[in-house]
C-alpha cells in the first residue's frame, strides 16, 4: 500500500532481523495483576496468559542482561520506566489504540516496576497490556467499519491527519478516540486511491490496459471502501493469532532495548530466521513472501531454487491454501500469520508442499513443489565487470564487459581507459552452523574468490558496494578487510567504560588480495560490520569512501547466545532453542585510530547526492537510548598513500564538476528538496485534491523507496544507473591520480 510518508529504509536496514513468533502451546500461569486481563469481548478469544516457562525464561534472560550486556547496568526504575515506554511504543505506536486513560492506568501500576517485576519472573504485566490493546483494537476497527458501511466521508474538507508520532498523544476520550479513527480511514482511503493510480498509469506507460483490484479469494473487483474494510477486519483477525510467545518476545525485547537498540530476546523460530538468513540456506520452496492485508504474497522467487524449477509458481500470486504431500488436504491460510505459514511451506528436503495459489487474474490453481535445499544466492556477494573506453570525441563510454553486442559494436581505434570490478555486499553473512570454515558459506571466502577473477582479468580499480549492507558478523568483517591490507589491527574492542583496555582485532593473514586501489561505496544505511571495514579501510588510507556524507553510526558489537545453552552448558542438548536466545550488546568497537563510529558514523571522503542521505529514523541516533563510547588510544597499524589529501582534492573535484553537470544529478537534487520540504510537513491534508497535489511531490522518492523494496525483498546485484556511473568516472579519476602521484 503506497501511503503519504512511506518509508522504506528501516524495512532495508533490518530485513534480515525481523523475528516472528514462539511455537510453544499456551499454559496458563497464576500471575497476580491488579489490573483484569479479561478482554472486553469474551467471543473474540480467550486473553493471552504466561506460560508456565516464561518465568524461568524470564528470571533467566534478565540475569544474563545485567551479566553481559556492555553497560554492566543492574536492572532498577529507570531501566523499568524506558521499558514501559518502548513495550507502549512498540505495540501502539501511532498512539491509534490505547486512550490516556489506559496508558495512565498502566503508568501508575506498572512503569516503576514493569523490569524489576520480569527480574523476578513476572511478566504478566505485559499480558495485562497486550490483552487491553486486542480490546482497544476491536473497539477501533468497529469504529472503522462502521465509518466504512455509511461511507459518507468529505473529501473537499480542509482537515489533516497528524502523523508525527512525536507530537500526537493519547486520545483523551473516546470522541477524541473516534474522531481520530475517521480520520485515519479517510487518510487510508486517498492512500488506495493513489495505489489505484499508480497502478493505472504504471499500465499505461507500458501499454497495457489498466487492471482492477481483484479480492483473492472471491474473485470480485474490490474498490477501496470494500478493500479497507476487509484490511480491518483482517487486522483483528490476524491479532487474535497472537500467542504468548509473541507477547513474550515483545515484552522482553522492551526491557532489553531499555539498554540499548540493539539488545533483544529472540523466540525459536526468530532465532531460526535469523540463523537461516545470515547462514544464506534453508530448506523448502525459495521464494520470499510478504503479507499483505490477509493475502500471502510472493514477492520475489530465489535463483535455482524448488520453486523457479517447477516454473508454475509467479511473483504477486497470492498464496490462499497449503497442503502437505501428494493427497493432504488443502488448510486455508487466507488470514493467517505471516510466519504460521511460512511454517508450513518451509519443510525436511525431498517432501512434497502443494500451493493453493490465485494468479493477478483472478484464477486459481494448485502448484506441487518438492522442497529442497536452497542457497539464497541473491544475498551473496556478486560481482560485474565495466571496462571505460575513450571516444574519437574525447569523451568517455562504459561497457559492460558481458555486454557482448557492445563490444562487438566498438569501433577497434577506441582506446580502453581501465576496469573497474563492482562487488555488491549485501550482508557480512557468515554459515555459523557449518563445522568448520572449508564447510560453511562465508563472504570473505566468495569476495576472495571475485577477487581472484579480478586479478586474473586485469580488473585495475575494485568497487566495493556497502551501500544498503546493514552488518553482520565482525569476523567477517576483520577477514574482508585483511583481503586489502597486509597486517594490522581492524578494529578494537572494549568490553565496557569501566577501565577495561581495548583488545586490537589484527589481520590473520599477511598475504594482500587485491592491492589495487579500492573504492567503497556507502550511505546512512551502511551499519556495524559495514562500519568496521569502510571505517579500517579509511584510516589506513587504503582506498576512497564515497557516498552520503555519514554511515548508519551503530559502534557495539552483539553476542547471539541460545538462552539455554548460556544456562546450563550444553546439558539439554538438542532441546536448548527450545527456550529462545538472546542478542545482546557486549562491547563497544573502536576504529584502528581509536574513534568510534557510534552515533558519528564514518565520513566519506566525496559525498554524492542521494536519497538516503536525507531518509528519516534510519541512523543510530534516530533510535531510542543509544550507547555513546568515548575514544581509546589508537592501534598500531600501518599507513598508505592511497588517499594523501591531493589525490583526493583532485578527484572530489572532477567528480563535483560532472555532478553540476549532469541533468540527472541535478534533477536528483531537485527532488530531494522537495522530499526534505514535505517531510517537515508531518501532518498530510485530506482533502482529496489537496493530497493528490503534494503527492505528487512526494513521489519525487519513489524510485529510491522501489529500490530500498527489493533490497528489503532480497534482489540485489550491481545494477547500473546514473549513480554507479559517477562512481566509475571517479574510480578512473582516482586511478589516474594515484599513477600521477606515484609518478612524482
Amino acid at each position: 500500500m503506497t501511503t503519504y510518508f512511506e518509508d522504506r529504509a528501516r524495512l532495508a536496514l533490518s530485513a534480515f532481523l525481523v523475528f516472528s513468533a514462539l511455537f510453544f502451546s499456551n499454559v496458563a500461569c497464576n500471575a497476580a495483576s491488579p489490573i483484569s486481563q479479561a478482554p472486553a469481548d469474551a467471543s473474540s478469544g480467550a486473553a493471552l496468559a504466561p506460560a508456565a516457562r516464561d518465568k524461568s525464561i524470564a528470571i533467566n534472560f534478565t540475569r544474563m542482561l545485567e551479566m553481559r550486556h556492555v553497560s554492566r547496568k543492574k536492572i532498577d526504575e529507570s531501566i523499568s520506566t524506558r521499558g514501559f515506554e518502548l513495550y507502549l511504543k512498540a505495540i501502539d505506536p501511532a498512539k491509534i489504540y490505547f486512550t490516556k486513560q489506559d496508558v495512565d492506568e498502566f503508568s501508575s501500576a506498572y512503569a516503576q516496576t514493569m523490569a524489576l517485576s520480569a527480574k523476578k519472573g513476572d511478566v504478566a504485566p505485559g499480558f495485562v497490556i497486550y490483552n487491553r490493546f486486542l480490546q482497544r483494537v476491536d473497539e477501533r476497527c468497529a469504529t472503522a467499519l462502521a465509518l466504512l458501511d455509511a461511507n459518507d466521508f468529505d473529501f473537499t474538507k480542509d482537515e489533516t491527519f497528524v502523523r508525527d508520532k512525536k507530537k500526537v498523544e493519547y486520545p483523551a476520550s473516546p470522541e477524541e478516540a473516534a474522531d481520530r479513527m475517521r480520520k485515519r480511514v479517510k487518510f487510508e482511503l486517498l492512500s488506495f486511491e493513489a495505489e489505484e493510480r499508480d497502478k493505472q498509469k504504471e499500465a499505461r506507460e507500458k501499454g497495457e490496459e489498466p487492471k482492477e483490484t481483484v479480492e483473492a479469494v472471491s474473485g470480485r473487483a474490490e474498490d477501496p471502501v470494500s478493500k479497507l474494510k476487509r484490511r480491518y477486519s483482517t487486522l483483528q483477525k490476524r491479532l487474535r493469532q497472537t500467542s504468548n510467545e509473541d507477547v513474550l518476545e515483545l515484552y522482553l525485547t522492551a526491557i532489553a532495548n531499555a539498554y540499548d537498540p540493539h539488545t533483544t530476546y529472540m523466540s525459536p523460530k526468530s532465532y531460526e530466521n535469523f540463523m537461516i538468513q545470515i547462514g544464506l540456506n534453508l530448506e523448502g520452496i525459495g521464494a520470499t513472501l510478504q503479507w499483505d492485508d490477509g493475502y500471502t504474497i510472493v514477492k520475489r522467487i530465489v535463483k535455482g531454487s524448488p520453486a523457479e524449477k517447477q516454473g508454475e509458481l509467479q511473483v504477486e500470486d497470492k498464496i490462499v491454501g497449503v497442503g502437505q504431500g501428494e493427497d493432504g488436504p488443502i488448510e486455508d491460510v487466507v488470514d493467517m500469520k505471516l510466519t504460521d505459514v511460512v511454517d508450513k511451506i518451509r519443510g525436511k528436503g525431498g517432501t512434497t508442499v502443494r500451493l493453493e495459489v490465485v494468479s493477478q487474474d483472478g484464477k486459481k490453481k494448485v502448484i506441487s513443489i518438492v522442497r529442497e535445499k536452497v542457497d539464497l544466492e541473491d544475498s551473496a556477494a556478486q560481482s560485474a565487470i565495466f571496462e571505460l573506453y575513450k571516444l574519437n570525441d574525447g569523451s568517455t563510454k562504459i561497457v559492460d564487459s558481458k555486454d557482448e553486442k557492445a563490444a562487438e559494436e566498438r569501433p577497434a581505434e577506441y582506446a580502453s581507459l581501465l576496469k573497474v570490478g563492482v562487488i555488491d555486499l549485501p550482508s557480512f553473512y557468515l554459515d555459523m552452523k557449518a563445522k568448520n570454515s572449508s564447510e560453511g558459506r562465508s563472504c570473505s571466502s566468495d569476495v576472495r574468490a571475485i577477487l581472484d577473477d579480478f586479478n586474473a582479468r586485469n580488473v585495475d580499480v575494485c568497487v566495493v558496494d556497502l551501500r544498503y549492507n546493514g552488518g553482520g558478523s565482525l569476523p567477517e568483517a576483520v577477514m574482508l578487510t585483511g583481503l586489502f591490507i597486509k597486517t594490522g589491527a581492524v578494529v578494537q574492542t572494549k568490553p565496557s567504560e569501566f577501565g577495561d583496555r581495548p583488545r586490537a582485532l589484527t589481520d590473520p593473514d599477511p598475504a594482500i588480495v587485491w592491492s589495487k586501489p579500492l573504492v567503497v561505496m556507502t550511505s546512512r544505511l551502511s551499519a556495524s560490520a559495514s562500519e568496521i571495514f569502510s571505517g579500517a579501510i579509511r584510516d589506513y588510507g587504503r582506498g576512497l569512501i564515497v557516498g552520503d556524507e555519514t554511515t548508519h553510526g551503530k559502534g557495539s558489537v552483539q553476542s547471539m547466545m541460545e538462552l539455554a545453552n548460556a544456562l546450563f552448558g550444553n546439558l539439554l542438548g538438542s532441546q536448548a532453542a527450545n527456550l529462545g536466545a538472546m542478542k545482546v550488546t557486549i562491547q563497544g568497537y573502536y576504529l584502528p585510530s581509536g574513534v568510534s563510529p557510534q552515533l558519528q558514523g564514518v565520513k566519506s571522503d566525496i559525498v554524492l547526492p542521494s536519497f538516503t542521505s536525507v531518509l528519516e529514523d534510519v541512523a543510530e541516533s534516530d533510535l531510542d537510548y543509544p550507547l555513546t563510547f568515548k575514544a581509546v588510544e589508537p592501534a598500531s597499524y600501518p599507513k598508505f598513500t592511497l588517499t594523501a589529501p591531493a589525490i583526493v582534492e583532485e578527484v572530489a573535484e572532477k567528480s563535483s564538476e560532472r555532478v553540476a553537470k549532469s541533468e540527472v544529478f541535478q534533477e536528483e537534487i531537485k527532488k530531494i528538496k522537495l522530499y526534505k520540504d514535505s517531510k517537515l510537513r508531518k501532518e498530510p491534508p485530506l482533502n482529496r485534491d489537496k493530497y493528490f497535489e503534494e503527492l505528487d511531490k512526494l513521489n519525487a522518492n519513489k524510485e529510491e523507496n522501489d529500490k530500498l523494496e527489493d533490497i528489503v525483498n532480497g534482489d540485489s546485484g550491481v545494477v547500473r544507473d546514473y549513480y554507479l556511473d559517477e562512481v566509475l568516472f571517479l574510480s578512473k579519476d582516482y586511478y589516474d591520480a594515484i599513477q600521477t602521484v606515484n609518478a612524482n
